[in-house]
């Protein structure tokens, strides 16, 4: 029998450590490569052009954000989009205080689990239609609450003073429910030797949490950042199902803007709609690079 080694094989043995992680990378990486990397440079470059998404694209170069710069309703998409991200970031500690909650051995405890994760499993479609109805004059039940303390109703999603607040109320709900899960999967790899040695040291309460435990959850931390800012930036669902941007505009949002602008009914106008992605883009990148560089300073100074 022939025992000879062909070139090819023995080149996979010697370097089979090497490339496997590879291999085995390259699926992602060519997916990343086409359905994120290249769309972000497409729209970057269509940015700079006047199309219709059908016929030919005419250069213009920075027409559409010198157009954009004047328009109101991009900074009124832009104001309500810095809105949703301060207040989208109550998420992150209401998720740990239910997390806490439901970390804790008492009974009935699977009951509160499988409620308060059920809004995380249903759609963001749902969510505003039950919202849109809970919200609603005459029959809904916050305006029935409201009328009971105060004497009158008020129509949120009519309103252009409350809105916005309203549609915020609706993400908040499973947002919360996102970040719980994940300082729960955090909790489950808390080292208890750590909290028992804090414990005997005499640390407790809000001391043992914040000395402890918050720095054990920091991952966790850092993942829910990270996704509630860019879930309050790419806020879409919400806004086109409970008031399609209305009233007058007055909740419309980046994201929404953009459909408005690049697919809707009013235009398509695809150049003027990248525009609006290429800058919604940038602003998440500044939060998200912000996120990334403190973590990392963090990690080094630890």
């Amino acid at each position: 029998m022939n025992n000879a080694v062909s070139p090819s094989s023995g080149y996979w043995k010697r370097n089979q450590q090497k490339l496997a992680p590879a291999l085995f990378l390259a699926p992602g990486v060519i997916m990343f490569l086409i359905y994120v990397l290249v769309p972000i440079f497409q729209s970057i470059w269509i940015s700079f052009h006047d199309w219709d998404g059908l016929g030919a694209s005419t250069w213009i170069g920075m027409a559409n954000y010198v157009e954009l710069l004047d328009d109101d309703t991009f900074y009124t998409s832009l104001k309500n989009n810095l809105i949703w991200l301060v207040l989208y970031l109550l998420s992150i500690p209401a998720g740990l205080a239910v997390a806490l909650f439901l970390n804790q051995t008492v009974p009935g405890i699977r009951l509160y689990k499988s409620l308060f994760f059920f809004p995380f499993v249903i759609s963001q479609v749902v969510v505003g239609l039950m919202f849109t109805w809970f919200y609603a004059p005459d029959f809904g039940l916050f305006s029935k609450i409201l009328e009971w303390l105060t004497g009158e109703q008020i129509a949120i999603l009519a309103d252009e003073r409350f809105v916005t607040y309203g549609i915020i109320v609706a993400g908040l709900w499973p947002q919360t429910a996102y970040c719980m899960i994940l300082y729960l999967t955090g909790l489950n790899n808390i080292n208890p030797e750590q909290v028992e040695a804090a414990r005997m040291d005499g640390a407790k309460g809000l001391k043992l949490l914040w000395y402890v435990i918050l720095p054990q959850l920091a991952p966790a931390t850092f993942i829910a950042m990270v996704v509630t800012v860019i879930g309050s930036l790419r806020s879409f669902d919400l806004v086109s199902i409970m008031t399609a941007g209305g009233p007058y505009g007055s909740s419309s949002v980046l994201s929404y803007f953009m459909y408005e602008q690049a697919l809707s009914e009013y235009g398509f106008r695809m150049g003027y709609g990248a525009a609006i992605a290429v800058v919604l883009f940038l602003i998440m990148m500044i939060f998200i690079s912000v996120f990334i560089v403190r973590m990392l300073s963090q990690e080094r100074n630890a």
